[in-house]
C-alpha cells in the first residue's frame, strides 16, 4: 500500500505542476489556454482522489508518525476551494478596475455596464479577468504541489 500511496501522491505532484507551468506560459504570453484549464481540472480531481486515499489508509489502521502530515493532506482541498473563490473575485475584481475604477458599483452594475461596451471592449476584458483567473489558479497549483511534497515526507512509519 504504501507504493500506491507514494505513486498517487507522485501524481498529484506532476499534474498540479504541469498545470501551474502551462498556466504560467499562458500567463507570461497573455493568451488563454485551455489546456490549461483541462490539467487544472485534472489536477483537482486527483488531488481529491488522494486525499480519499488517505482516509481510507488511515481507517486501515495505518499511521504518520508525525501529526502534520494529516494536515498536509487535507490542506489541499481547502487551497482549491479559497481559489476558487478568489478566481470568482478577480473577475468583480477586474470589471471593478476597468469599469468603474473610482466609484465602487455592485455586480448586476458592472454587468450592465459590460453589457453596454462594444464587443471588441468585451473581449479585452474578457481575457484580462482570463489572466487574472489564471494567476490565481496557478498559484493554488504550486501550493498543492507543495503540500501533496510535504505530506509525502512526513509519511514515517505509516507503513
Amino acid at each position: 500500500m504504501s507504493s500506491a500511496y507514494t505513486a498517487l501522491g507522485l501524481a498529484v505532484i506532476a499534474l498540479n505542476l504541469l498545470a501551474a507551468l502551462v498556466g504560467v506560459i499562458a500567463w507570461q504570453r497573455n493568451r488563454p489556454s485551455v489546456w490549461f484549464w483541462y490539467l487544472l481540472r485534472a489536477a483537482q480531481i486527483i488531488t481529491g482522489v488522494f486525499v480519499l486515499f488517505a482516509c481510507v489508509v488511515y481507517a486501515a489502521g495505518h499511521r504518520a508518525s508525525d501529526e502534520l502530515h494529516y494536515l498536509y493532506v487535507f490542506l489541499p482541498v481547502a487551497v482549491s476551494f479559497m481559489a476558487e473563490l478568489m478566481r470568482g473575485a478577480s473577475a468583480s475584481q477586474e470589471l471593478g478596475d476597468r469599469l468603474s475604477p473610482k466609484e465602487p458599483k455592485t455586480n448586476q452594475e458592472l454587468s450592465d455596464l459590460f453589457a453596454g461596451l462594444e464587443s471588441g471592449q468585451q473581449e479585452t476584458i474578457g481575457l484580462a479577468i482570463i489572466r487574472r483567473e489564471t494567476v490565481v489558479m496557478t498559484i493554488a497549483s504550486f501550493v498543492i504541489a507543495f503540500l501533496i511534497w510535504r505530506a509525502l515526507e512526513t509519511t514515517a512509519s505509516m507503513f
